[in-house]
Order: C-alpha cells, then sequence, then structure tokens
C-alpha cells in the first residue's frame, strides 16, 4: 500500500522578517498593554491581532480588512512558529479587525501606545538628541462629508475638490521617526495644532532643551512662546504677514548693504556657497512672558531663481492676459467700448499676477462711423441721414519696465527665520542646514501615501474606522522607518554597502537602503511542508547571501528562516482518511 501524501506550500516572503522586528520592539506587547482585553475573550489579543495584521499590510501592500482572512490562512502554520500562538483565521473577521481600529481611534489609549512605543524606541536604540520636524498633510477621497464629519473641504495641495481629513505628525530626525500623529477634520487650520502635539511629544521624551523645525505655520507668537515657556527651541520661517511683512522690506535692504561681509552658508560636502545672511536680535513678548529672538535673516540663491523664474512666468500670463482684453473686431469677439472699463480690467490682470509697476500698456481710441438711411424708400439728396459711431479700445503695446523689474530681482531669495536657540546650539549656518532637511517629514509622509501604505483611498467608511485605521498605518510607518534605521546605521558601523538590492543592475551598491527595497529583497521564499504516515518534511527556500546579511544588519538571527524547516507545529496537518 502506497503511502498517501499531503504537500502543503506556503509564501512566507518578508512576513517573517516584519513579525520578527515588531517583537524586537515589543510592539505586541504595547499594543496589549493598552488596547483591554475582555475576560470572556477567546482567541488572539488585541495587540498580537494588530500586529499580524500590520504585517500583512506591509507585505501584501493591502491596508483592506476583507483580504486579512485568507492571507492568514495560507500562512498560518508559518504565523504560528513565528508568534508562538495558537492562531485561527476567525481571529481576523471583519468584526474583530474593526474592534482593533475602534480601539486605536480611542485619543487616550491612542495616546498611551504613542507615548509608551516612543520612550522604547529611544532608549533602546539610543536615538541622539537630533530636531525634532512638526508638519501636517491631507488626505483626500470621495466621501459625502457632513456636519459632524471628519471629511471636510480644506485647502488642499492634493485635489482641491474632493473632501479631506488633515494628520498632524511630528517626527525625530535624522530618520524621520513618527512620534505623535493626530487626525482632525479637513477644514482645519494647521496653526491651532502645533501646540497639541508638541506637547504630547515632550511628555514622550520627557527632555528640555529639544530643536523643534516646523513652516511658516508653526511661527505663530503663541506657539513660539509656549516652547520658550516648556524651556525648549524653536527654528521656523517667519510668515510673511503683519509685522514681518512690513519689517521684511529694512532687513532686506541691510541686508543688501551688508554686501560681502554677510555670512556664507556652504552646501553639506563644503564646496559650494547655497545661501548667505545675517542676524539681529529682538525682544519678543506674548502675555507675562519675554525673551530674547534671533531673527536670521537669509538669502537663498535657488530660492531667488525659483522666485525669479515664478516672476517671469507671471509677466509672462500677465502680459498674455492684457493684449487678450482687446481682441480683433470679429464674430463672438467682445469689444471694450469705455476707457474706465478698459483701465479696469487692465488693473485687475495686473494685481492678480502681482506685477504692478513691473508693466505698462498703452491703448488708443478707435472710431468707426456708418451713415445710416432714415425712413423708407431709396435714397436722395434730401433723404434723412444718421451718423453712427462704433467706439472701441485697442491695446497696442505692453512694455516691461526693466529697470523695476531689476530693482525686485535683487530683493529676492530672502527669508527671515526666528530661533531662541543660543549661537553655540545653532549658529545661522547650522539653522539654514536643519530647515533645508525639512524634506525629511515630507518623505514620511510620502511613504504613508505611497506603496505599500498607500493610505488613500481609505477602504473604511465610519470616523472611527478612518482614525483607527490612519493611526494603524502610522504604526506601520514606524516599523518601515526604524527597519530602514537600523540598516543604514548598522551599514556605517561596519563601513560597509549592499549589494543586489536593484534588480536592473546587480552590481550596484548602496549605503542608504530603503525599507522597500530591503523587504523586496526577501521575494519569493516559501515553506513547503510534506506529510507522510510517520513523519513530517518541511523545507524553506534558502536564503541568499543578501538576505543573510540584511538579517544580521538588523540584528535578527540568521537562522530565522531555517528554523522554521526543524520546528515541526504541535498542530500538523491531519491525514487524509
Amino acid at each position: 500500500m502506497k503511502e498517501e501524501l499531503q504537500i502543503t506550500t506556503e509564501r512566507i516572503d518578508d512576513f517573517v522578517v516584519l513579525l520578527a522586528l515588531m517583537q524586537q520592539i515589543e510592539l505586541p506587547t504595547i499594543l496589549d498593554r493598552q488596547l483591554p482585553r475582555h475576560w470572556l475573550q477567546q482567541g488572539l489579543s488585541w495587540g498580537w491581532t494588530a500586529t499580524i495584521w500590520l504585517a500583512h499590510i506591509v507585505s501584501q501592500g493591502d491596508h483592506r480588512k476583507v483580504t486579512v482572512r485568507d492571507w492568514v490562512r495560507q500562512a498560518q502554520r508559518t504565523l504560528e512558529q513565528v508568534t508562538g500562538l495558537e492562531i485561527r483565521e476567525t481571529d481576523f473577521t471583519d468584526d474583530r479587525l474593526t474592534i482593533v481600529l475602534r480601539h486605536l481611534a480611542q485619543e487616550q489609549r491612542w495616546q498611551g501606545i504613542e507615548q509608551e512605543l516612543g520612550e522604547h524606541l529611544v532608549r533602546v536604540y539610543e536615538l541622539e538628541e537630533q530636531p525634532i520636524r512638526v508638519d501636517a498633510t491631507t488626505v483626500s477621497g470621495y466621501r459625502e462629508g457632513g456636519a459632524d464629519s471628519l471629511w471636510q473641504f480644506g485647502h488642499s495641495k492634493d485635489d482641491p475638490t474632493l473632501r479631506q481629513i488633515k494628520a498632524m505628525m511630528a517626527t525625530f530626525d535624522p530618520l524621520a521617526l513618527p512620534l505623535a500623529l493626530e487626525v482632525v477634520s479637513g477644514e482645519r487650520a494647521d496653526d491651532p495644532l502645533y501646540v497639541p502635539i508638541i506637547d504630547r511629544v515632550l511628555g514622550c521624551l520627557g527632555r528640555t532643551g529639544l530643536l523643534l523645525v516646523g513652516d511658516c505655520k508653526m511661527s505663530a507668537l503663541s506657539t513660539r512662546a509656549h516652547l520658550v515657556a516648556h524651556e525648549q527651541y524653536y527654528l521656523t520661517p517667519l510668515a510673511q504677514v503683519g509685522e514681518t511683512a512690513e519689517l521684511m522690506p529694512t532687513w532686506i535692504e541691510a541686508g543688501v548693504k551688508h554686501g560681502n561681509s554677510l555670512i556664507a552658508v556652504l552646501s553639506e560636502d563644503g564646496k559650494q556657497p547655497v545661501a548667505q545672511g545675517y542676524e539681529l536680535s529682538r525682544t519678543c513678548v506674548s502675555a507675562d512672558l519675554h525673551w530674547q529672538e534671533r531673527v536670521l535673516v537669509v538669502r537663498s540663491q535657488a530660492y531667488a531663481d525659483t522666485q525669479q523664474r515664478h516672476l517671469e512666468e507671471r509677466l509672462a500670463k500677465a502680459q498674455e492676459g492684457l493684449l487678450a482684453l482687446t481682441p480683433p473686431v470679429g464674430r463672438g469677439k467682445r469689444q471694450i467700448s469705455e476707457e474706465v472699463a478698459l483701465v479696469n480690467a487692465a488693473e485687475a490682470i495686473l494685481s492678480r499676477h502681482r506685477v504692478t509697476g513691473l508693466l505698462t500698456y498703452r491703448f488708443e481710441r478707435q472710431v468707426e462711423q456708418e451713415v445710416k438711411l432714415l425712413g423708407r424708400g431709396r435714397g436722395g439728396a434730401n433723404r434723412p441721414q444718421q451718423v453712427i459711431e462704433r467706439v472701441r479700445y485697442q491695446i497696442t503695446a505692453v512694455e516691461r519696465q526693466e529697470e523695476a523689474i531689476a530693482t525686485l530681482v535683487s530683493t529676492l531669495g530672502w527669508r527671515a527665520y526666528a530661533s531662541n536657540a543660543p549661537q553655540k546650539r545653532l549658529s545661522l549656518a547650522q539653522a539654514v542646514q536643519e530647515y533645508r532637511h525639512e524634506y525629511h517629514i515630507e518623505q514620511g509622509f510620502g511613504r504613508l501615501k505611497g506603496v505599500p501604505l498607500s493610505i488613500a483611498p481609505l477602504f473604511v467608511k465610519r470616523d472611527d474606522q478612518v482614525v483607527g485605521m490612519t493611526h494603524l498605518l502610522s504604526l506601520a510607518l514606524r516599523v518601515l522607518t526604524l527597519m530602514e534605521f537600523v540598516v543604514r546605521r548598522s551599514l556605517k558601523q561596519q563601513e560597509t554597502t549592499l549589494a543586489g538590492l536593484y534588480k536592473d543592475n546587480p552590481r550596484r551598491v548602496t549605503a542608504t537602503p530603503t525599507a522597500e527595497r530591503l523587504l523586496q529583497a526577501f521575494v519569493p521564499l516559501t515553506l513547503t511542508q510534506v506529510q507522510m504516515a510517520e513523519q513530517t518534511i518541511r523545507h524553506v527556500t534558502p536564503l541568499s547571501p543578501l538576505q543573510e546579511q540584511i538579517l544580521g544588519l538588523l540584528g535578527l538571527p540568521g537562522d530565522l528562516y531555517a528554523a522554521l524547516a526543524h520546528r515541526i507545529p504541535q498542530t500538523a496537518f491531519p491525514l487524509r482518511e
């Protein structure tokens, strides 16, 4: 009698690494401490449910709830071996995943998770005292909205025609590790969101003397005063409104007069100048609080070139608009017959494109006469006539005022930054370089919106589910960011590089690999199990030298995958009868 074999294959790919890394940072334990478990609850805890769901999201690039159960079914044995837990596919039904999101949406529990996880990561990975960056982004979607909904119309760089939610995030340099995230309705302004998110970060780190960096929306006097009151430092460009807008021409004029005595700011390699500037000091007052603030007035050549390019674009559009006011006479071509109407329309165009005084125009009054006979009958010497005049105004020339344009160009590229950090902590050159690193937080937003997290579109409807899912994806962002940071730091310490991450160029090496490429290096890997009457044979795809090197850089055991073939689960596959 022949033995009946039962062969099963599981795709294990990169989720084994992800689960090992999340256990390394104690994510399941932290989530379990913060998410309550009912005393009658059976099956996996909420912490482990969320952790395995996160592995699915990052590995499969899909945050839909409907796909998780099928994925767990095909990887069940591997998941049990990696976690050491009994796992049922019913632990990942739509209802249970909904409960996870509901817990994550609760503000008090989420802040507890953020604080405990942040404290743990900073302590375990010995993160240096680096700047903290704060900024907001929006996520748009085709939603109905409503008075009490998170989905509202607001200022958006994505699609202003769609409703949106807003996510405020604080990250820790240099890895752009998220420390705090808050989800609010889409119409909310950024300014009032800074203080609450900053307080959560300070509560997590528990230190003074931190440097917080943000864009001009963080420059509100109340926000700066709040940081001073908590003995923290700030660096932010001043918004070009109010007092700053009035003082800026004077600061620029003083900067031009400084000439060659301006402080030069070199590129990071120290080879080329990227900016130059000077600083002044002033006293700031907010309520009963007084402090000295440094104003750094800086001219960036790249910023000046960008502004000049935009100026030329505005001049061209204004010139085109002026000439289009008075088209040639023709069918369907509306003509302007009053001088006041022409002047008002022309000045409106100059104002709209912000080129008043930079362009001038000349126009002329054109009159066309037509003789029309009155009454019936043929024309004659005594036939009454009427002379009809048609008046139109024509713009004959649009001229650039080169002297005014040149004067304006000389003032471009200037920006004022405010900071209360002492010069020993933050020189003018260091301040410029720090703000030039603002792209760090933008990379985090890009990763949140792009593959594999792909927050838009959100496949959940209720507001609490939207908040919970955004929080869950931000945990995935933390895992990806931390993975990237650990590998890059290990490569730097070992003074080595990784080769083989780029399939189109296998010989290409890098010392700064992305988490996405690191995970892709583990695809495809499979675990095959052959069940016979008296024994079970398991086989895992052998790892390549690149995969073994990545595990070593992450501080994970080299036999992480091979051990799956050695450990036979107690719940083996039953033989068919």
